[in-house]
C-alpha cells in the first residue's frame, strides 16, 4: 500500500472509533463543566442560590451524558449484531 492509502485508512479508523461521540455525550459533559464553574463561583462569592443552580446544572449534565453513553452502547451493540 502507498502512504496516502495508509493515511486514508488511518483517518477512517480514527473517525469511526475515536470520534464516536454523540451529541448527548458532548452536551452533557459541557453542562457538567458549566455547572461546576457556576457552583464554585457561587461558593467563592457567597451566593448560595448560584451554588445550588450550579449543582443542579452539573447533575443534569451528568444525566444527559449518561443517556448519551447508553445510546452509544446500544448503537455499538446493534452494529456488532449485524
Amino acid at each position: 500500500m502507498r502512504d496516502y492509502q495508509l493515511s486514508a485508512l488511518a483517518g477512517t479508523y480514527a473517525q469511526e472509533h475515536v470520534m464516536n461521540v454523540n451529541k448527548d455525550q458532548m452536551k452533557g459533559r459541557t453542562e457538567e463543566v458549566k455547572g461546576k464553574v457556576m457552583e464554585v463561583t457561587g461558593k467563592v462569592v457567597g451566593d448560595k442560590n448560584m451554588e445550588v443552580k450550579g449543582k443542579l446544572q452539573k447533575i443534569a449534565g451528568k444525566v444527559q451524558a449518561a443517556l448519551g453513553d447508553l445510546r452509544k452502547d446500544v448503537e455499538d451493540d446493534s452494529r456488532r449484531d449485524d
